[in-house]
């Protein structure tokens, strides 16, 4: 069912007028929601007293807003009583007013998928992504997370996208043009919304719809973003700062090009890989291997030695060749995937009717969790907990106590990018201790260190490569698991598919130890993560 939403510019601090505007255009239309995608209040060193009273007014919910409004970062700083009323509310300013947040995924009630990029470039940050969701600066890698969302029906961005003008034949004559990037045009491509809106100061522009290069993942159909930029409320030109229009996220891409439309005028930033180079290689694996296929240990002459860069990491989102189909989850720090050739078949756990074989990666490229900096570490860690545990309670609420769950991870400076690995196993299996007692039996015929029954949380102080498993008991309250760690160094040669070999073995999937002999259609992966992401809907605290 299609929706109705109404768009506003930039406000400069009249919001007590537009809401008022808007009440009354609701009242008519019955808007599902309203975007704000500029700046609701005044810059600072332009605000009056009546603008300080009014922002007042507002927090304590004196001016009334009667449907839901949701506000973007625009390029002001927001005033400091806004940001410390946002701090301790969830981001709801008052009722029915919401922040949408500097770097933003989220759906509304009524399915409409928003991706948010508030505040401008911040060109002295070169890699990282923002601390700090209220200053309206944003770096290249919060843009590159967002690529991960795969879709958007509404992209909502302060700056412009680099080269939106090409190939239209609508003139912006505005006497200040509007600051553009490339990372917001990548986003564009990726994204292929339905909507994107900015701001333009004075001015209104509206480009033609342009349309994107069909493919097998679209059924050959040509989705079409229609590219806004709204004047401000108030402007001396009187130009369009109010769009209102209908949109229904359930409806089908054309499967022709429409009329007045012009190809995408804008391309990814990355050079693209030849179709030999990518094809097989747009995949998560679940091992830490990265290839299209079995790999020679001996490097060919001429090859790059050296690590992984971002761009080439298949656990990075900013990695264009990301297998984006099999995500199901973005958190603010980390995002689960389910597993590329996974473990596990949608038979293996009966209750499910699903694999479940995921992984929990984090956004930072580094090989250990102890490597990425302090306050991400922290964060980081405590959002693939609670992933894993947010994994259990859906497993608990599907299945009872059929299944519990284990974790492992490889925690080794010599691997790309870390990560954990999850899988429901029996609940009698855990009960028995067969689960500890196989991998502790496996480190024991390789002729490995013993494990032992430890936590050593985000592994900051830890001086060894170490594995780790985590066993859990739907009958534990919830947060407890039993920690087991295996430390080791260069002289033994652990092989990243321990984990793999000893759940394949205990479950009696020895025909599946290899994830490269367990491969599906793009259909079927599909299907499996629709699964997943179904149970897993009503526990996923990153969808809210």
């Amino acid at each position: 069912m299609a929706s109705k939403i109404i768009v506003v510019g930039d406000v400069d601090g009249q919001f007590p007028a537009v809401f008022q505007k808007l009440a009354g255009l609701h009242a008519k239309n019955n808007f599902a929601f309203a975007l704000v995608v500029g700046n609701l209040f005044a810059a600072p060193g332009t605000e009056t007293a009546e603008d300080e009273a009014n922002v007042e007014s507002l927090i304590n919910g004196k001016i009334e807003i009667p449907f839901t409004v949701y506000f973007a970062l625009g390029n002001s700083p927001l005033p400091t009583p806004v940001v410390q009323k946002l701090q301790s509310s969830d981001d709801e300013l008052c009722h029915n007013l919401i922040f949408l947040g500097k770097r933003t995924t989220m759906k509304t009630s009524e399915g409409i998928r928003i991706v948010a990029l508030g505040g401008q470039l911040d060109p002295a940050i070169i890699a990282g992504a923002s601390k700090d969701k209220y200053p309206p600066y944003y770096t290249e890698t919060d843009a590159k997370i967002l690529r991960g969302a795969t879709t958007a029906d509404i992209l909502v961005t302060a700056q412009w996208p680099a080269a939106i003008h090409t190939r239209s034949k609508v003139d912006f004559t505005a006497e200040v043009q509007p600051q553009s990037q490339q990372c917001i045009a990548d986003l564009d491509v990726v994204l292929k919304p339905r909507y994107h809106f900015s701001t333009s100061g004075t001015a209104f522009y509206e480009r033609e719809p342009f349309f994107h290069t069909p493919s097998d993942d679209i059924d050959g159909l040509y989705p079409v973003t229609r590219f806004i930029s709204l004047a401000s409320y108030g402007n001396p030109k009187k130009q369009k700062w109010i769009y209102a229009f209908s949109l229904d996220p359930t409806a089908s891409h054309p499967i022709a090009p429409p009329a007045g439309s012009t190809a995408c005028p804008i391309t990814l930033s990355e050079k693209k890989r030849s179709v030999a180079e990518s094809r097989g290689s747009a995949l998560v694996y679940d091992d830490g291997n990265h290839g299209g296929g079995r790999r020679s240990h001996k490097r060919r002459k001429g090859e790059r030695k050296g690590p992984l860069s971002v761009s080439e990491c298949f656990f990075c989102l900013a990695n264009e060749n990301i297998a984006t189909h099999l995500i199901a989850s973005i958190g603010e720090n980390s995002y689960v995937t389910t597993a590329k050739g996974s473990l596990s078949t949608a038979s293996t756990f009966p209750k499910l009717g699903f694999p479940c074989h995921t992984l929990i990666i984090p956004f930072t490229h580094q090989p250990t969790l102890a490597s990425i900096e302090e306050e991400d570490r922290h964060a980081t860690y405590a959002e693939m907990q609670k992933y894993r545990t947010s994994m259990n309670s859906m497993l608990k609420s599907v299945a009872g106590e059929t299944y519990g769950s284990v974790t492992w991870e490889l925690s080794k400076n010599s691997i790309p990018h870390t990560h954990w690995q999850y899988l429901p196993v029996p609940t009698e299996l855990v009960r028995k201790g067969l689960v500890e007692a196989a991998f502790k039996a496996l480190a024991e015929n390789l002729h490995w260190p013993s494990f032992t029954k430890e936590d050593v949380g985000d592994g900051f102080e830890e001086i060894s490569d170490l594995f780790r498993v985590l066993i859990w008991d739907p009958k534990e309250e919830e947060g407890t698991q039993t920690s087991l760690v295996l430390r080791f160094d260069e002289s033994i040669r652990f092989h990243s598919q321990f984990g793999r070999e000893v759940l394949a073995k205990l479950l009696r999937l020895d025909d599946r130890i290899d994830w490269r002999d367990c491969g599906q259609t793009q259909e079927e992966e599909e299907h499996d993560v629709v699964s997943f992401k179904k149970a897993f809907a009503e526990f996923d605290f990153a969808a809210d």
